[in-house]
């Protein structure tokens, strides 16, 4: 299909999909104190049965963005009752339109796939890409009410780039109340404190709150994620304090996606701090800023930056001819490879100004891999900055900019398809324009125009003089 055609071919597709209801729905963003009631607002009869949701969960619709710590709410309360579940999905549909280049050296290898001795293939040969429909992601999200301020969560990708059978992200329990202890002063206590446990995504930074997680791709302003993708599960507690707009987290984990007791001296708990502060300083305007730090001495795995199992937006850019759609799942982005050692720190600017929302990300990570030939540290930066523009009743439509650099020095060799010089410092730079729409509170049309280019990579390198470019459009539903 040509190109020209496909594209509104693509579009009408995703539009004519979806119910095109455009009745006024009310707009939540605010900071932690205006997110007491947002959750268990009053919602349009029409939606009631499909946006309701526990007071101290985040909403999973519309009215979930900008929320980032979960609500704390004094009406959670479940009474003499059953406990509540609360069933929710998330599915989106990419429909992509890139084109690929690069320059790097010819690395031949033997053609094992056929019969003549001498054939061979180029392995920084790029996979040819055209337009065309990515694979469907989905979600499904179960929240249960047990008691009191008591919450369970459980998450299951039904379908992912990287597995296309079901499996699930992770579960955890929350407790924003301890009244069945029967002790007033924790009552007390409890009104500023929020508690969980168990295998959950880390609250490292503030970018993962915006990110695309999967079939849920609500939250995110674009289509892609960051470069370096600050995001993995991991089994531990949290303990988040809130007090008049000033924030205070701290948490411990295992350090791995996985829980494991074998070989203990090669791993060790990572510690992880959020300070910050988020204000409703008016009606028009709110500020928020946080810092966080993640720090690992000792894992035996750690993947803070590799750890989305479920894989990028842009499928098969700057990989190989024999790339796959789930081997090659992280296309796109950068992993520095900090497995055994890591400190990362994340601050985060945001300020919202009636329609105009602005989120900075500036980010420094250092460690190692702890291989043999790595017996120092290297380090990476971060920088990123969007600019969002929300119009239309209840800000229903939104136009938007995000630009996002990161450099550091390559760890050799870092996957298949890939031969680096250990040591080289390398760029890779982004740029993302684009909008969306949300024809009802749980459904979002967005479209992104992208551009992102990789510098000094070594010759043979598949990503040296590297870029990829075009269109990607996506449909989005969350409830």
């Amino acid at each position: 299909m040509n190109r020209t055609f496909a594209l509104p071919f693509g579009l009408a597709l995703l539009v004519g999909a979806m119910p095109l209801a455009t009745s006024a729905q009310p707009a939540v963003s605010g900071s932690a104190d205006d997110q007491r009631s947002t959750a268990s607002e009053v919602v349009d009869s029409a939606e009631a049965p499909i946006t309701v949701t526990h007071p101290n969960m985040r909403p999973p619709d519309r009215r979930g963005l900008n929320v980032f710590e979960p609500p704390k709410s004094d009406a959670d309360r479940l009474g003499s009752g059953e406990p509540r579940l609360r069933v929710g999905a998330g599915f989106a549909q990419q429909f992509q339109a890139l084109d690929h280049a690069n320059t790097a050296a010819a690395r031949m290898v033997p053609n094992t796939t056929t019969p003549a001795p001498d054939d061979s293939l180029n392995l920084n040969e790029l996979m040819e890409i055209g337009t065309g429909f990515n694979l469907a992601a989905a979600n499904l999200s179960l929240d249960a009410l047990l008691a009191d301020g008591i919450h369970v969560n459980l998450v299951t990708y039904l379908s992912s780039r990287h597995h296309q059978e079901a499996w699930v992200k992770g579960g955890y329990i929350q407790a924003d109340a301890l009244r069945f202890l029967g002790v007033p002063a924790i009552d007390d206590v409890m009104n500023y404190v929020t508690i969980k446990v168990g295998h959950y995504e880390v609250n490292y930074g503030d970018a993962h709150y915006r990110r695309t997680d999967n079939g849920n791709a609500l939250f995110n302003p674009f289509v892609g994620n960051y470069i370096m993708d600050a995001f993995t599960t991991e089994i531990g507690g949290e303990l988040l304090v809130r007090h008049a707009g000033a924030l205070a987290m701290v948490a411990v984990t295992g350090g791995e996606i996985n829980g494991n007791v074998t070989a203990p001296d090669g791993r060790s708990f990572s510690v992880i701090t959020k300070l910050g502060i988020d204000r409703q300083v008016n009606p028009d305007l709110r500020l928020r800023l946080t810092g966080s730090m993640y720090h690992n001495g000792n894992a035996a795995r750690n993947t803070l930056y590799g750890g989305d199992r479920a894989g990028s937006r842009y499928f098969f850019v700057l990989e190989n001819i024999q790339a796959t759609t789930s081997a090659q799942f992280t296309s796109g982005l950068i992993n520095p490879g900090f497995t055994e050692e890591i400190t990362a720190f994340q601050l985060n600017p945001f300020v919202k100004f009636h329609g105009l929302e602005l989120f900075g990300v500036i980010e420094r990570a250092s460690g190692r891999a702890g291989n043999e030939s790595e017996d120092v540290g290297r380090a990476w930066m971060q920088y990123a900055v969007d600019a969002v523009y929300r119009f239309l009743p209840n800000e229903q439509a939104y136009v938007g900019a995000r630009y996002n650099s990161v450099s550091g020095e390559l760890l050799g060799a870092p996957s298949a398809g890939q031969v680096t010089t250990a040591g080289a410092d390398v760029s890779i730079s982004r740029f993302q324009i684009g909008g969306g729409w949300f024809p009802t509170r749980n459904i979002l049309l967005k479209a992104e125009y992208v551009r992102q280019q990789y510098s000094d990579f070594p010759t043979l390198d598949i990503r040296n003089g590297g870029e990829f470019n075009g269109l990607m459009v996506e449909g989005v539903i969350n409830f």
